[in-house]
């Protein structure tokens, strides 16, 4: 999908090719979400307001620690601060990616997280993914409810609002997004007909030590 290298250039060319998968995948439309990756004590984010069909590795927007873009930089994504917030908080994070899905955004809109109701539920890194509280988008109140709801985990919930998801790398990150996707849809198809059966806490503790030989951990 992307160049393997954690040189600057390699980064903003993963960043570019995931926006353009989740685009793809159906995971966002038009200018919705956003993703960053970590470099060094900052952060390279999505601009503002541009469809991934226009992205190139020179429009994405570094940010240091402070929260300052380089010199000519385009506005950064109205989110950096989230972004920010995360890599903060989580030195296992390297790669966060938010969008707006039509499954995961419906149950955030009806103010419901993801219960165990499938053992791929684990991919979140907990039983049940969360939902944070509602905040405007782009505000510093946001940033923390989000930090707050991941609390070790990779993926939550954003009351109405979408999905987001924080990883140790972007492709990681890209698959937890999309399997969160999957399995708010199939919690949205199982409301229709009277709810789920859930798994307990006994079956989702052994479905995470299955986990730990399942799969890529990049």
């Amino acid at each position: 999908m992307s160049p393997r290298g954690n040189d600057e250039q390699s980064l903003r060319v993963r960043i570019v090719d995931v926006m353009q998968e989740m685009l793809a995948r159906g995971l966002n439309r038009g200018t919705t979400g956003n993703v960053s990756v970590r470099l060094g004590d900052g952060m390279l984010v999505t601009p503002s307001g541009i469809v991934p069909e226009k992205l190139t590795p020179d429009s994405i927007v570094h940010l240091d620690a402070q929260g300052n873009a380089r010199d000519g930089a385009l506005k950064p994504s109205s989110e950096w601060q989230m972004h920010q917030r995360i890599l903060a908080r989580r030195p296992d994070v390297n790669g966060v990616v938010h969008c707006h899905s039509r499954y995961a955004t419906i149950l955030a809109c009806a103010g419901k997280s993801i219960p165990p109701l499938h053992y791929m539920v684990g991919v979140s890194g907990k039983p049940s993914v969360p939902l944070a509280p509602y905040a405007t988008f782009g505000s510093a109140e946001l940033a923390d409810h989000v930090a707050d709801a991941l609390d070790g985990g990779y993926a939550c919930l954003m009351a109405n609002h979408g999905l987001i998801v924080a990883a140790p790398g972007l492709e990681r990150a890209l698959f937890i997004a999309e399997e969160v996707e999957e399995q708010a849809a199939v919690y949205w198809g199982t409301l229709a007909i009277g709810g789920p059966t859930t798994l307990t806490d006994a079956q989702m503790s052994e479905i995470f030590r299955q986990f730990k030989n399942y799969g890529q951990k990049k």
